[in-house]
């Protein structure tokens, strides 16, 4: 069973979206969706163990999705066009019942942003629905209770039912309202893909490149948008990155021990021309475009010491002033120990944690002991990063903190 666990988990994490998505199309309820796809996972943990997995296992789920949504039709005695339709389509088989249609996933996304819902309920709902997450990563994500994400998700949906909302993309008159709660989440799971926060993958490629699609499509719909082109310039240079990110055991390989021979040059050029189109617009850059040019001096330096991390320092003050965060404030302190040294990004790292800034976070102790052991303060600097590893809930990112930690001792000794 643990192998036909194992498989289920893999389609969810490559199909996922998908299903809920064609079936939220067929049933226009997002919740009812989202049920009938978690019905049939768990036909599938016992059908797929008995009869093997099938050819295709994407179809298979969407089918038994749909056939369940027709019997619960049937026992409300609510036999409408829209169930005959359904009964027709499954008579022509399984393949015929999957129709990933790649504008769905939009629609899933679009409809999980909706206004009516509260900025964190989006947050939370789209990230389930469509990033796949799982409540217990969602909350070490913004750094709340379990309970809390699960009860934005049954309050989102329930909102969603009550205030009837389609499953369908705006009017195009309503996309500036929308716009910034999608880009905020196709931005966040692309960072859970990036570096996820727990498990034992350092990175969750396939999570990324869903949201590098959803933004690339995004950008097609709406050209004239110079932040939709931003967040793919984005999304594209950090991409780049991953097959040097980690080594052949899947183990994490920071930004200063990559081979740079390793990144994407054809990928980093996507990205430039990207950030390209994006000040083309005459619209000054948006958070998005910052980051992107902050990881455009990454990708256009020969090594560490040779980018440019003044102007990354500047680029960082610029994203802090339009969108402040202990996160950016954090990064910035990294730049600025590059820039200029550790003792003046310490003090800056130390003011966050005065603040209680991201307090139950594993960043801001990691970070604090990178500065510490490069001023020497050796025991302050392996209790930091003892602090970090036990703060983090990816098994990588643990593994790598402890090894430094346990090198700083040995250097001590």
């Amino acid at each position: 069973m643990s192998d036909i666990r194992r498989a289920v988990d893999a389609v969810w994490r490559i199909d996922g979206a998908r299903v809920v998505a064609t079936l939220a199309r067929y049933t226009g309820d997002l919740g009812e969706a989202e049920d009938l796809a978690q019905e049939a996972l768990a036909e599938a943990l016992e059908s797929w163990a008995e009869h093997g997995v099938p050819a295709n296992p994407g179809a298979w789920l969407t089918s038994v999705g749909k056939r369940r949504a027709i019997d619960a039709w049937r026992r409300r005695e609510k036999l409408t066009e829209r169930y005959r339709l359904l009964a027709n389509e499954l008579e022509e088989g399984v393949d015929a019942a999957w129709e990933p249609i790649p504008d769905d996933v939009l629609r899933l996304v679009f409809t999980a942003c909706h206004p009516v819902l509260a900025r964190d309920a989006q947050l939370a709902l789209t990230l389930r629905v469509v990033g796949g997450l799982t409540t217990e990563e969602i909350a070490r994500l913004f750094l709340v209770p379990v309970a809390t994400v699960q009860q934005r998700i049954v309050r989102a949906k329930k909102t969603l039912r009550a205030a009837s909302v389609p499953f369908e993309l705006p009017d195009l008159r309503e996309w500036p309202e929308r716009l910034a709660a999608v880009l905020g989440v196709v931005y966040l799971m692309f960072t859970e893909g990036y570096a996820a926060t727990s498990g034992d993958r350092w990175m969750r490629p396939e999570l990324a490149d869903e949201a590098l699609r959803l933004a690339r499509a995004l950008a097609s719909l709406l050209p004239r948008e110079p932040e939709v082109h931003g967040l793919v310039a984005l999304l594209e240079l950090q991409r780049s990155r991953f097959a040097a990110r980690t080594d052949a055991t899947g183990a994490p390989v920071l930004l200063t021990d990559q081979d740079r021979r390793r990144w994407d040059r054809a990928q980093i050029e996507r990205g430039r021309a990207a950030l390209a189109r994006c000040d083309a617009l005459g619209r000054g850059r948006g958070p998005y475009a910052l980051q992107a040019a902050i990881a455009e001096c990454h990708a256009i330096a020969p090594s560490v010491e040779a980018t440019d991390w003044e102007r990354i320092v500047v680029l960082y003050e610029a994203l802090g002033r339009i969108a402040p965060s202990p996160v950016v404030e954090l990064n910035r302190a990294v730049a600025v120990a590059m820039a200029t040294g550790p003792a003046t990004a310490l003090a800056i790292v130390d003011r966050l944690e005065s603040e209680g800034a991201l307090r139950g976070s594993h960043l801001l102790p990691s970070v604090r002991g990178e500065l510490l052991a490069r001023l020497g303060r050796l025991d302050e600097a392996r209790s930091e990063l003892a602090t970090a590893a036990a703060l983090a809930a990816n098994e990588r990112e643990r593994r790598v903190l402890l090894d430094k930690a346990a090198a700083l001792g040995a250097n001590a000794g």
